[in-house]
């Protein structure tokens, strides 16, 4: 993978932990030559990651929506910023610039962007690795509650094995880079229509 788009919060949060993890895995995003692709503040723990990226003289690409600029704090020392028009603008010019896709802790911007990124890889819209970061036990609810989707019959099991789960950021890379992707859907057509 040589673009990794990293969902997470824009606040720091309160867990020291996760703080420290975010800026390691920039880090490695950097020594690794991965290109960090994520929403553009030097703010939370977004900032952290992005932050690390920078030290290390790696790749840093950062997607903002207009109103967005306003709001959050965009970060001015990166390789490349592009300014969309809405939400969902950013959010396909990011999976569009990614081979891959980490979640790290974040709120609801968060969630908005793994459930949207996995349910389109559900649908069969891409192939790409989907990872989950459960740094300090961050995402055990989550999993738990995907796992009553499952027993519940809402999720195919399938589709939960699709995203991968660690809690160490070389461990999950790993997982990443030897994602075997699901078949396509029966219903989608060679046009993915």
């Amino acid at each position: 993978m040589k673009s990794i788009s990293v969902f997470c919060g824009s606040s720091e949060g309160n867990d020291p932990e996760i703080i420290s993890t975010a800026y390691q895995l920039g880090e490695i995003f950097a020594k690794r030559d991965i290109a960090l692709v994520y929403g553009a503040a030097k703010i939370g723990i977004m900032g952290k990651v992005a932050q690390a990226v920078i030290d290390n003289n790696g790749e840093t690409i950062g997607v903002i929506p207009k109103f967005l600029q306003t709001k959050e704090i965009v970060n001015t020392e990166l390789t490349e910023l592009i300014i969309t028009d809405n939400m969902h603008d950013r959010k396909v010019l990011m999976y569009d610039k990614s081979d891959g896709f980490i979640i790290i802790p974040g709120g609801f911007g968060t969630m908005d962007e793994f459930f949207e990124i996995t349910t389109w890889g559900q649908l069969g819209l891409h192939t790409k690795p989907i990872g989950i970061l459960n740094i300090n036990g961050y995402y055990d609810a989550l999993i738990e509650q995907c796992k009553v989707m499952v027993q519940r019959g809402f999720l195919k099991q399938e589709n939960l094995d699709a995203v991968v789960v660690d809690t160490t950021i070389e461990g999950l890379l790993e997982k990443m880079n030897n994602y075997v992707p699901l078949p396509a859907p029966k219903w989608l057509n060679k046009e993915g229509l």
